[in-house]
């Protein structure tokens, strides 16, 4: 399996222009290879200000947005208007200054009354959007990441039994720590059926775990379990979040 491209910025701002220009880039290649391109983004800070930067001129028009597919690597168990929603984030930085057609940005029900009937809701939208049949595993052109202080990634956490899943392509998940425990999360499988995914981490508090992962052969850490065998992985770290790495040739 090929190590994961290690590239490192000065500064959160250029890593979130890095992060604006890998979707871009993504974006291009799967259209010309395959006329669409299909993503599931990623909460937190970082991915937001990749975002508001795609919403704007030039990169804004570099991107077919009509033949752009968008769904959430992971979901809070809350819903759209929340302020703690990944969708709610997106839709403000990114899906409603963009003219991505609505019924072309897929959302998990976070509020739905039966948490794991809106996880099979959302598999099913990712069969059907997909084309896969029972058994198949959907193939994102770009999964964007990130990596807590924990090492979890989406809403993977250290110990959760979901990281042990086969089958399913979308979980509902319990995490105890979290401040909304409820959560839903894209599994392994999918994330690393990916054709490029991208892991974003900013900032000295992730330099440890950015190490403990990158260095996990063992793979116990989420973050370390993303590895696509036939895919791209690129870990894209400012130098703060990279300062306990080894130097490198």
């Amino acid at each position: 399996m090929p190590a994961p491209e290690l590239k490192i910025v000065a500064d959160a701002a250029a890593l979130a222009e890095a992060a604006a220009d890998a979707v871009v880039e993504a974006a291009t290649s799967a259209i010309a290879a395959h006329g669409r391109f299909t993503v599931a983004l990623a909460g937190g800070s970082t991915p937001r200000t990749a975002y508001e930067l795609l919403a704007c001129p030039p990169r804004m028009e570099r991107v077919r947005w009509n033949r752009t597919f968008v769904f959430f690597g992971d979901e809070r168990g809350v819903g759209p208007e929340h302020p703690d929603s990944n969708y709610r984030m997106a839709h403000t930085a990114l899906l409603a200054k963009v003219p991505v057609p609505a019924d072309q940005v897929y959302r998990v029900r976070g509020d739905a009354a039966d948490p794991e009937e809106a996880a099979r809701e959302y598999a099913q939208t990712l069969a059907e959007v997909f084309g896969t049949r029972r058994g198949e595993l959907p193939r994102f052109d770009l999964v964007l990441l990130g990596v807590g202080v924990d090492g979890h990634t989406a809403s993977l956490f250290p110990g959760s039994p979901v990281l042990k899943e086969v089958f399913r392509t979308v979980a509902a998940v319990h995490a105890t720590a979290a401040e909304i425990p409820q959560r839903f999360t894209l599994t392994l499988p999918v994330l690393n059926a990916a054709a490029r995914v991208v892991v974003l981490a900013a900032g000295a508090e992730k330099a440890k775990i950015v190490r403990a992962a990158l260095a996990d052969k063992g793979r116990s850490l989420p973050a370390a379990m993303i590895a696509p065998p036939e895919g791209r992985l690129t870990w894209l770290l400012d130098r703060a979040a990279a300062a306990l790495l080894p130097p490198t040739p």
